[in-house]
């Protein structure tokens, strides 16, 4: 028996959750690193690591994945996610302290507890995302993963503010309450918006069991199922595009505000607006892209990119993935030309295109994972969690990668250029190349070999 495909009250709730991770997670990756530097005057290589380290634990992401697929249900993997995140955020508050009187526990705590916060946001992400592909219908994905995106931002955004204005006047008392209470009301809000939402129906297809009294079993089937999912072309591919995309789409991250401070001369109130703008960009570009992807995509988000189910889904979002990235190397081309004329460039409008683009290539993106987890496999199961994690532990690297290479590109190039004009010329650049060489992996077609093997699998699956 099949469960009943989610309608937009129940894609709404799953946005809720998206919410509830991004509000934790803003306060532990944003709100104390500016503590940790600002407040308690530790070195930024710190929060840096810390965050890197998050991003690292991820990597655990297909084990999260796997286990979901193999249970009946995946809302416990989700709360019990949210928990070990909000746990591991209420450490890291914890350590702060200990971090300042550079006590001998402090960096143990603090790395314990944002370990416990990459394998929160693994756990609970993966399995929603799964959940998402599994039961939403095809023609609802483009606009489920804007919806989801939107809500996450808007979550982040709302938590930043409520939190900001708490904080003030600082004291460690008042973070240690204003956290508490941003992952208390986080994780309630994710627990109740989830209720009823999966149902009592396991989901149909999910892997076989295994025997989770033996380790080595389990060992086994996760390291079976990665060798399935990689021996498969379409969804070895689609892994180097998320991995080539997000790379790019991170790399601007940490180093938009220094460029606009260093090469515009802008104050550090101007900076943060103008990085409003971007962010305002990325709303409005997901919106486009969850709007007229379920408009005029069809269902074959992940056509082009991973081969598609036929030619109509083929040339469905497709379009818009290759077309957001093309755009974001065109936004920042337009900044490597703005880096050179300095004041005078329409800077605004340059950041705001780039948002745009970003905001319609990552819903693409995400869409395109959500149709392609969501296929069924030859021996009919589903691996959604698995595929799932796979695709989250590539962009977990690459956002981790992506900021790093980008910070550390500037601080090079300074060194040894000297001109920054000129340094973030060459950066915004290889940026907009990186971008190109994604589009190219999305426009790909599947060899023939691969084509063939999809009609085999479709015949057997109508016989």
């Amino acid at each position: 028996m099949s469960a009943v495909p989610l309608g937009w009250l129940g894609i709404v709730r799953l946005g809720l959750v998206q919410s509830a991770i991004g509000a934790i997670v803003m306060l532990a990756t944003s709100l104390l690193n500016r503590v940790m530097v600002v407040e308690y005057a530790l070195p930024a290589a710190l929060p840096a690591g810390l965050v890197a380290w998050h991003y690292a634990v991820q990597l655990s992401r297909p084990v999260w994945g796997h286990g979901s697929d193999r249970g009946a249900r995946r809302t416990p993997w989700i709360v019990a996610g949210m928990a070990v995140l909000a746990l591991g955020a209420l450490l890291a508050v914890g350590a702060l302290p200990l971090l300042a009187a550079r006590a001998p526990g402090g960096l143990a705590l603090a790395i314990a507890a944002f370990a416990m916060i990459g394998m929160g946001v693994g756990a609970a992400g993966t399995s929603l995302l799964a959940l998402l592909a599994t039961r939403v219908s095809p023609e609802r994905r483009a606009a489920a993963a804007a919806i989801t995106w939107i809500m996450m931002v808007a979550g982040i955004a709302v938590t930043a503010g409520i939190a900001g204005a708490l904080l003030d006047p600082f004291s460690a008392a008042r973070l240690a309450r204003v956290a508490a209470g941003v992952a208390g009301c986080a994780f309630v809000l994710a627990v109740v918006a989830l209720l009823g939402v999966e149902g009592a129906v396991p989901s149909r297809g999910l892997a076989t069991p295994v025997d989770a009294s033996r380790p080595g079993e389990r060992s086994a089937a996760l390291m079976t199922a990665l060798q399935t999912i990689w021996d498969d072309g379409e969804a070895r591919r689609f892994t180097l595009f998320v991995f080539v995309s997000m790379l790019a789409y991170a790399m601007q991250d940490l180093i938009l505000e220094p460029f606009a401070g260093l090469v515009f001369g802008l104050a550090p109130g101007a900076s943060t607006q103008l990085a409003g703008v971007q962010h305002g960009g990325v709303l409005v570009g997901m919106i486009v892209a969850g709007v007229g992807g379920g408009a005029f995509g069809g269902g074959g988000i992940a056509g082009g990119i991973a081969g598609g189910i036929n030619a109509g889904e083929a040339r469905g979002l497709r379009w818009w993935i290759v077309g957001g990235c093309l755009g974001s190397a065109a936004a920042l081309a337009g900044l490597a030309l703005a880096a050179q004329i300095g004041p005078g460039w329409p800077l605004t409008a340059n950041v705001a295109l780039l948002g745009m683009a970003n905001g319609v290539f990552a819903v693409a993106a995400i869409g395109a994972m959500m149709t392609l987890a969501g296929s069924v496999q030859a021996d009919g199961r589903r691996q959604a969690g698995l595929r799932m994690g796979v695709w989250g532990a590539a962009q977990a690297i690459a956002f981790g990668l992506g900021g790093l290479l980008g910070a550390v590109g500037v601080d090079l190039g300074r060194s040894r250029i000297g001109s920054p004009a000129t340094v973030f010329t060459l950066v915004f650049l290889v940026e907009a190349l990186v971008f190109v060489v994604a589009a190219g992996l999305a426009m790909r077609r599947p060899g023939r070999q691969q084509r063939l093997s999809r009609r085999a699998r479709a015949r057997e699956a109508a016989a």
